[in-house]
Parts: structure tokens; C-alpha cells; sequence
């Protein structure tokens, strides 16, 4: 029955997720709804497999798919669309340096004060995606390239813990990151082309 449960938490959720990023990559605001949908069954899944960091994660993504959600139907809605951007290398910097502070102090914490397993590892890919998502939904043309580096890691940690649904999403995930980057990055050059004209 414990399997059966969890086969079907993650089965429901890749489902969702591959929803997900089918409408991301066409900027469709509707992909948050899915996203919504696939966190909520990954919250209990992550949960029940003592990857905490990766529960909080899922917790993160619902709030990120609201906010996602809002921003984009509140762009549409003044009649404008949210541009895709590229910040400096400060932005990223920073952002980087957040990320590594955070994720060693998460790490830390779980590592000696809970039973949770790849403490650190989990830590990490949970802050960085944390700063993904928030990329994602700022539509932040970076963002597809830290996806394909988390993505990469994640594989791993999915595998050790015989998650082979979502190991295999998050192959599908790295291989459509590059799509998005080059789909994404092909609008992004046509703003200053249009610009130039």
C-alpha cells in the first residue's frame, strides 16, 4: 500500500509537470496551474520519503505558481506581456552567493537535527531551484540554464532514492531546459531587433 501510494503521488505529479512545461515554453499562463497541481502531490511524496528539503521545495513551488500566475495574467491584463530579461552578472552574483549561504545552512540543519537523507545535496538543489523558480516567473533568461545544472543533479539524487518516475521527468526537464533557453533566447534577441528597426 506504501508503494502503491507513492507510485501514484509521483506518477500524478510527473503527469502534471510534464503540463507544465509544455505551456511554460509557449509563455501560456495556464502552465501554473499544472505547476500548482504536480507541487501539491510532490509536498506529501517527498514527505513520506524523509527528503524534507525537497518537501519545502514543493511548498515553495505552489506560492511561486500563484505568484507566476498573477505577475503574467497581470501583464495580459494591462495589455502588455511580460517581456523576457537578461540582469548583470551582479544580479547573478548575488544571487549565487544567497544561494550557497543558504543552502549550507539548510543543509546543516537537516543534516544534524533531522533523519533526512543527502542532507546537503538536497539543501542545495532546494535553494537554487527556489531562486530558479522565482527566475522562472520573472521570466529571467538564465533561468533555463540553471535549470539544466540542478537537473543534471537531481537525476542523481531521485535515483538513490529509486524515484524513477520523477528521475526520468527530469531527464525530460533537461533535455526541453535547452529548448526553452534557445526558444527563449530567440524572443529575447528579437526585442533588440525590433528595437534596431
Amino acid at each position: 500500500m506504501n508503494f502503491e501510494t507513492n507510485t501514484f503521488l509521483e506518477i500524478g505529479s510527473v503527469v502534471f509537470s510534464l503540463l507544465f512545461l509544455f505551456f511554460l515554453i509557449r509563455e501560456n499562463k495556464n502552465c501554473w496551474f499544472y505547476g500548482i497541481g504536480a507541487s501539491l502531490l510532490s509536498i506529501f511524496l517527498f514527505y513520506r520519503i524523509h527528503l524534507y528539503s525537497e518537501s519545502i521545495l514543493s511548498i515553495y513551488y505552489v506560492f511561486i505558481g500563484f505568484y507566476g500566475y498573477f505577475l503574467w495574467n497581470k501583464n495580459e491584463k494591462d495589455n502588455h506581456t511580460l517581456k523576457i530579461s537578461q540582469p548583470g552578472l551582479s544580479s547573478h552574483l548575488l544571487l549565487f552567493f544567497i544561494g550557497v549561504f543558504s543552502g549550507s545552512l539548510m543543509g546543516y540543519v537537516f543534516e544534524n537535527y533531522t533523519d533526512a537523507e543527502n542532507a546537503y545535496l538536497d539543501a542545495f538543489t532546494t535553494v537554487f531551484s527556489f531562486i530558479a523558480s522565482y527566475l522562472e516567473a520573472r521570466k529571467v533568461l538564465t533561468t533555463w540554464i540553471l535549470w539544466i545544472i540542478l537537473n543534471g543533479v537531481t537525476i542523481y539524487l531521485y535515483s538513490q532514492k529509486e524515484l524513477d518516475w520523477y528521475a526520468g521527468l527530469t531527464l525530460i526537464y533537461t533535455v526541453f531546459s535547452f529548448v526553452g533557453y534557445f526558444k527563449w533566447r530567440k524572443i529575447y534577441l528579437s526585442y533588440s531587433f525590433v528595437k534596431d528597426k
